[in-house]
């Protein structure tokens, strides 16, 4: 069941204190974060750079069915749950580390619940690039936004640019669909004779009925609500064919915004998915332009999931006491979001359409 609220974020690094051995530096002992330039693990103190055996293994597939079995979740000593006040989001820490501030909000009211963290992902994508980069992204990005303002175009900068990991699960199905309905095609054709002589519309129905098989393969389905399916499409894709298997060495330095819908509504949103591809194809095999009903019976086989966090540059911005969020894919770099609106910009663009409305009615008279 879906919770209101229920964001969940996860966050390594020099920021925190956390104590564990992935996370120290060899040379100098102090922690050490993913560089996602090298790919590897690097110490900011003293510019260590560290490889981990995670790195080029692919994700498995998990069985659908064992899911809503027996669960790998996070035990009670890993981690810790914070809540931020100001906004309803959570953030899932490991054991010993204090949660900074909300990436979605910008605020530093987090405080510490007695919750449990749930499932622990089994994929990741890790981030192609760094901070800097996907602040010159956001940059460019905003630039083109005419209508935004250009006090926010000039204070996006780091302060309001966090990597977080976004919270998905996909899924492959192989699926046997058993179908009837009646459809239609719209004809034309003369009827009457002399004066009267028209032109009659007319449908043609028929009666369909058939089996249609098809394969779906890692149907992408947002786990969290913070990031809805309408926003993750808009900075889609994501290579989740070649998402790596999850290890907490690339989540050092940054934070992981956890699932808030559960892998039973994840799957039901996926189905509901894969049924509107599968009713889109049915007809295509068809000439037709109306439908009066189409009734379609699916049985899926061979379901597996992953639950991948996906790599996703989030940024905040206040105006006139409103929040904006935006966003970069950490693995393309594609950006998107929304930003205010300058009133002085829009009334310009009135004003302006309206002065070469007028100077073209005096051209004509």
């Amino acid at each position: 069941m879906e919770t209101e609220n229920e964001s969940v974020f996860s966050g390594f690094g020099e920021e925190n204190s956390a104590e564990t051995e992935i996370a120290k530096c060899p040379g100098c002992g102090a922690n050490m974060v993913f560089d996602p330039d090298s790919q590897c693990l690097i110490c900011n103190h003293c510019g260590s750079k560290k490889d981990f055996s995670g790195e080029g293994e692919l994700a498995e597939e998990l069985s659908l069915a064992e899911a809503f079995g027996e669960r790998n979740n996070w035990a009670k000593e890993e981690t810790s749950v914070f809540s931020c006040d100001n906004c309803g989001a959570k953030v899932v820490l490991s054991a010993g580390e204090t949660a900074k501030i909300c990436p979605f909000c910008g605020t530093a009211h987090v405080r510490v619940t007695d919750e449990l963290a749930g499932l622990k992902p089994n994929a990741l994508i890790p981030f192609a690039f760094g901070e800097d980069k996907a602040v010159e992204l956001s940059k460019t990005w905003a630039k083109k936004r005419f209508y935004a303002p250009r006090k926010f175009k000039k204070k996006l900068n780091a302060d309001n640019v966090k990597g977080v990991y976004t919270p998905c699960f996909t899924f492959d199905s192989h699926t046997y669909s058993v179908y009837n309905g009646r459809i239609g095609k719209t004809r034309t054709r003369y009827v009457g004779s002399g004066k009267n002589r028209r032109v009659q519309t007319y449908v043609v129905w028929r009666n369909i009925s058939g089996v249609y098989t098809d394969a779906f393969n890692d149907v992408l389905i947002t786990a969290g609500s913070k990031l809805g399916q309408e926003q993750l499409n808009k900075v889609m894709p994501f290579g989740t064919d070649t998402g790596k298997s999850f290890e907490e060495q690339y989540m050092l330095g940054f934070m992981a915004y956890h699932y808030d819908k559960d892998i039973t509504s994840c799957w039901g949103s996926a189905k509901n998915k894969m049924d509107a591809v599968i009713r889109s194809r049915i007809l295509s095999r068809y000439d037709h332009d109306r439908v009066a009903y189409l009734n379609v019976s699916t049985r899926h086989d061979g379901v597996t999931y992953k639950y991948v966090m996906l790599p996703m540059y989030v940024g905040n911005y206040s105006y006139n006491k409103k929040l904006y969020n935006f966003y970069v894919n950490g693995e393309t770099g594609k950006a998107w979001g929304k930003t205010p609106i300058s009133v002085p910009k829009v009334l310009g663009t009135v004003l302006l359409g309206l002065g070469i409305i007028a100077g073209l009615i005096l051209l004509f008279i």
